[in-house]
């Protein structure tokens, strides 16, 4: 396991702030005695440094995947399965395959499919919860489009939550990808929408949980 770089300020600062939580915590101790409350602060301290840290995780995965497969690209669980109108990019019907995430998941992201990026768009927007209907479309949000070699096109969507306040991609127009990289990180709760042709298998079912680069979302046909 390593740690994102995404995370270095935000934990160098909270394990600073947590640090002198825990000084401040010791000099009350010897002044009161009161061991209770110092224990109890102590715990406390050591569960929001391990929350702090473990957001930021990034376990080793080998993604093994066939040409065509769609891979999952982030940690959480299915909460939308349903064909629905793309208005941003295709202006068509798609499926469209929405996971959750909480903040106990791992929030790296990572391409679903290879090939060539076509479109990359970032959306300033509202901070609904991400499992609010209107937050794909209303909330802070990236949109990305994958061309696979097939011709086929894949559009994947960070959406920012009530907690998640910056959304974070790495992807340029024209860039070749592979499945399975990494492509962005959100940080805090957040959710991620897929668009896949009508036509593409579809391998989970509403409530599974999934994992990055492991689960097979679908596979293009």
């Amino acid at each position: 396991m390593t740690l994102h770089r995404e995370g270095y300020l935000i934990m160098t600062i909270g394990l600073l702030l947590l640090s002198g939580i825990q000084v401040l915590n010791y000099i009350l101790y010897m002044f009161t005695g009161w061991c209770w409350l110092f224990t109890l602060l102590t715990v406390g301290v050591l569960i929001m440094a391990y929350l702090i840290i473990q957001f930021f995780r990034i376990p080793k995965r080998t993604c093994a995947f066939t040409e065509n497969d769609i891979i999952c690209p982030a940690d959480g669980k299915v909460v939308v399965i349903e064909e629905v109108e793309e208005t941003e990019y295709f202006h068509d019907r798609r499926i469209q395959v929405s996971i959750f995430m909480s903040p106990l998941n791992v929030h790296a992201n990572f391409n679903p499919i290879s090939g060539i990026v076509k479109y990359v768009k970032y959306h300033p927007g509202l901070f609904l919860v991400a499992w609010h209907p209107k937050s794909s479309t209303e909330n802070e949000r990236s949109t990305m489009v994958v061309e696979h070699t097939s011709g086929k096109e894949v559009l994947f969507r960070q959406i920012a939550g009530a907690v998640a306040r910056r959304i974070c991609y790495y992807l340029q127009t024209g860039q070749k990808v592979t499945t399975g990289e990494e492509f962005g990180f959100i940080k805090f709760g957040s959710r991620i929408d897929l668009f896949l042709p009508l036509d593409a298998t579809i391998n989970v079912k509403i409530g599974d949980v999934v994992k990055s680069k492991l689960t097979k979302i679908g596979e293009l046909n």
